[in-house]
């Protein structure tokens, strides 16, 4: 059958995706109430016990001549009636359980699109979210900025000018993922539903087709009825129908008006992007970092997105996704299972994957553009530094603000070719000017900076980045946030199953721990009790809050103490000896220190850290 003159339902219909799944469940009610034909075997059934019952007792009332030609009347309604029988058994086993397998069938695959809708439409709503946060905390900081102006004037004006540049960037984000999801994303989707409507009616009719040449040769008087009944299928032509339905359903629409930047109301305030030498350092940083996020995502887009079929299939992946495209649109409609299933499955798969990587690319793009625009040429030094987590047994001074660094749950970051540590909030403001010193002491090294290996045993995962479509955007303001890096253990609340080498498959109820938190994209990298990590979809974690209540009020103004149960010997000289029946006091938030230690003093003074497993709250 020719596709030439079929209307798309991404092009015609836009945003009707749920009246386009109700007109895809009205056909698998139809094929349903098709299968409720396995009535007709219970009734020729039904009807051959009667018939033998009749022949039962008129045999035992009389024997005489005119019974022969009763016994013949009854033989020849038996034997009609077990045609009927032979006949409803071919049909179930030819045709309802075909078309059961076939409804079992589309009915998942329309599921996966709804689900894969409820997804897309979850991450454009993130994006509106992270926008208005941006906006609050941009207002906040400026708030922030009147109130302290007197002594920390410079610093919150910094503050102020990179919360807005956030701001702006973010705006700009979900202007561009807007028009993105109802540009290309809905018009896609509907146009695979559209295909899978195609397929499931031409599947239908074929089947339909099938029962009504069995039917014919079971009788030869209705080989006329149902002749007529199979031209009347073969004239069903899917793409008429589907363009009559567009007919009926067009609608004027109109894409949502683009987002404007708020300036404050409490002072005076431009669309203009703030490029003075802080927060121009922070744009440089960023933009490297959107620059080379963007070229290792490049080679995985140019090597897997095909174009074969695009007019009828939106972005599909690779030579095998393409192979499977063409055979897809070559597909010859019948009543068999089985490849059609799994290729329509696996293709899908690969859309949906082709879906994310352009998502993530178009937000790169779309910060580059925007910092590009505001600094110009001015990229700053071209050496950026080589930024990895790293844990701190004793204090060390950041390398930006010359406050301390010091713990165990990955506080700051170490730059693996010059060697100099900041803050994870300060990453981004140190000028991309990295160079190798002449002298570098080793050692000293060492002794102030610890492996990825927690003092439990459990090696922890370093925070790279993935090569999932997910996780090629980082947000800036995710890191700036201290407290983003402290969400380090999460509760599953729902079962997630892997797609992909990238992602972790994860129970409802495991207990895991944030290595990556949410950049935007919707994913979270976490690591399971086992050592395992990957990405799982953020929405299925409830995250502990470990910032609410316990900093305020009665936690510090009372001591927290606690018991030894069990002897503990030092194996290093931050931590205490433990004795059963020690009495500690913990410092202040030392029950959180890290993740299986606490932070206290002996009642001598001496302060340190130790197991948390090996004490008691008194």
């Amino acid at each position: 059958m020719s596709l030439d003159n079929s209307l798309e339902f991404g092009a015609t219909l836009p945003d009707q995706v749920e009246r386009i799944v109700g007109a895809y469940d009205a056909y698998l009610e139809l094929i349903s109430d098709v299968s409720l034909f396995r009535i007709i075997a219970n009734i020729s059934w039904n009807v051959v016990i009667q018939v033998r019952e009749l022949y039962t007792a008129r045999a035992l009332l009389e024997r005489d001549s005119a019974n022969a030609a009763y016994d013949s009347i009854i033989e020849s309604m038996t034997k009609s009636a077990q045609c009927h029988i032979d006949y409803a058994d071919q049909l179930t086993t030819q045709t309802i359980d075909t078309l059961k397998a076939i409804e079992k069938y589309n009915d998942g695959a329309k599921k996966t699109e709804i689900r894969f809708f409820e997804r897309i439409v979850a991450d454009r709503d993130r994006t509106y979210a992270d926008r208005l946060k941006s906006k609050q905390k941009g207002r906040a900081s400026d708030d922030k900025h009147a109130d302290r102006a007197a002594k920390q004037a410079e610093q919150q004006r910094t503050d102020m000018m990179n919360s807005k540049n956030s701001y702006i960037i973010a705006t700009a984000v979900a202007n561009r993922i807007k028009a993105k999801f109802y540009e290309e994303d809905v018009p896609n989707l509907e146009n695979e539903l559209q295909s899978l409507e195609r397929r499931l009616v031409e599947r239908f009719v074929q089947v339909l087709v099938r029962c009504q040449q069995a039917h014919m040769s079971h009788l030869d008087t209705l080989k006329s009825a149902v002749a007529h009944v199979e031209i009347k299928f073969n004239e069903v032509n899917v793409i008429t129908d589907q363009n009559l339905f567009i007919e009926y359903n067009l609608r004027t629409f109109a894409s949502p008006a683009d987002w404007k930047f708020e300036p404050c109301d409490i002072h005076y305030d431009t669309e203009a992007m703030y490029v003075e030498p802080a927060p121009k350092v922070v744009l440089q940083n960023r933009l490297h970092r959107c620059r080379n996020k963007a070229s290792e995502l490049s080679p995985l887009m140019q090597s897997k997105r095909g174009r074969s079929y695009s007019h009828l299939f939106g972005l599909l992946l690779g030579e095998e996704a393409t192979s499977m495209s063409s055979q897809l649109v070559t597909y010859t409609p019948d009543s068999s299972i089985g490849a059609i299933d799994e290729l329509t499955d696996r293709y899908l798969s690969a859309n949906h994957q082709a879906v994310a990587y352009a998502t993530s690319n178009c937000i790169l793009g779309c910060e580059v553009d925007v910092i590009v625009k505001a600094i110009g040429d001015d990229e700053g030094p071209r050496q950026p530094h080589d930024f990895k987590s790293s844990s701190f047994s004793i204090p060390t001074h950041c390398g930006y603000c010359k406050s301390s660094i010091w713990g165990l749950s990955k506080q700051g970051k170490t730059c693996k070719t010059c060697g100099v540590s900041v803050h994870a909030k300060c990453e981004l403001k140190v000028p991309a000017n990295c160079e190798q010193p002449a002298n570098v002491s080793h050692d000293s090294m060492l002794s102030r900076i610890t492996g990825p290996t927690s003092r439990s045993g459990v090696p922890e995962p370093e925070s790279e980045i993935s090569t999932s479509a997910s996780s090629f955007i980082q947000s800036i303001s995710s890191e700036e946030t201290p407290s983003t890096d402290e969400l380090l253990q999460a509760k599953v609340l729902f079962d997630f199953t892997a797609t992909s080498e990238f992602e972790l498959g994860v129970k409802e109820g495991d207990l895991v721990r944030i290595v990556e938190a949410d950049d935007g994209s919707g994913w979270v990298k976490v690591v399971s009790r086992n050592g395992n990590d990957g990405l799982v979809p953020a929405s299925y974690l409830e995250t502990a809050d470990h910032d609410s209540g316990n900093t305020e009020g009665g936690q510090h103004g009372s001591e927290k103490r606690v018991r030894a149960i069990y002897p503990y010997s030092a194996q290093s000289a931050d931590e205490l000896v433990l004795q059963v029946g020690d009495v500690l006091v913990l410092s202040p938030d030392g029950d959180r220190y890290a993740d299986g230690w606490f932070e206290g003093s002996t009642l001598e003074g001496k302060r340190g850290i130790f197991p948390s497993a090996y004490v008691e709250v008194i």
